[in-house]
């Protein structure tokens, strides 16, 4: 991790992709600078400890990288919010705050089921629908399988076509929009038609007796007053 030129270096991977340099953008960036915050507060940082730390049975390890995250995993995408005190706290049939006591046997985290890997999965399609290249998306998340490419070729298509008909949608409705102001009704559509068009000035002097595309020797008399 590279804190000054806010770079990650990804050195080994589960798949043969290789070492690859990420960029962090701006939630990164806040994320590793309150990770490093934390680390101060438990002791002396030094420039080879690690961000994702070791820590086991509450013991804390900073020149150790952390192994798994398979508990804090489980306990993030369980923990519920009371709806009455707004206390965040595990699955639990009655609020632990002892001036509420809500009854929480129905409330559920909404990130129930969430696994680690779709964070990747959600990250690769955001960046397939910003129409951000095949080599680009690779290059961030390393590998990925012909397969993955296919359907993330059909979300940037899906995306392309969201926008056509978020486009089409506005014209008609600027279209119906001028209709009603009475605007386009039959009588000025036939009268604009019999109104000669004025040629712009532009198409004016492009226009020669040779035609649209004047001929060489055309374009070196209207360049040369001689």
């Amino acid at each position: 991790m590279n804190l000054l030129d806010w770079i990650m270096t990804i050195r080994q991977s589960k798949t043969d992709a290789g070492e690859r340099v990420i960029p962090l953008n701006a939630a990164a960036r806040e994320a590793m600078i309150a990770l490093y915050q934390r680390a101060k507060k438990i002791g002396p940082v030094h420039p080879n400890h690690y961000i994702f730390f070791a820590c086991e049975h509450g013991h804390v390890d900073t020149s150790k990288p952390q192994r798994s995250w398979r508990t804090a995993w489980r306990n993030l995408t369980r923990a519920i919010r009371c709806p009455q005190c707004g206390k965040q706290q595990p699955p639990r049939e009655v609020c632990r705050n002892e001036e509420c006591k809500a009854d929480l046997r129905k409330v559920k985290s909404p990130l129930v089921g969430l696994r680690f890997h779709d964070l990747r999965h959600h990250a690769i399609t955001e960046l397939a629908e910003s129409q951000t290249s095949d080599a680009t998306i690779m290059g961030i998340a390393g590998h990925v399988s012909a397969k993955m490419l296919r359907h993330y070729s059909h979300v940037r298509l899906q995306a392309k076509r969201v926008a056509l008909d978020a486009l089409t949608g506005s014209t008609v409705k600027q279209s119906n929009s001028e209709s009603k102001e009475g605007g386009y009704d039959t009588k000025y559509d036939t009268k604009r038609q019999s109104e000669p068009q004025q040629v712009p000035q532009v198409l004016e002097n492009m226009v020669e007796l040779v035609g649209l595309e004047p001929t060489t020797s055309s374009l070196r008399t209207m360049r040369s007053p001689s």
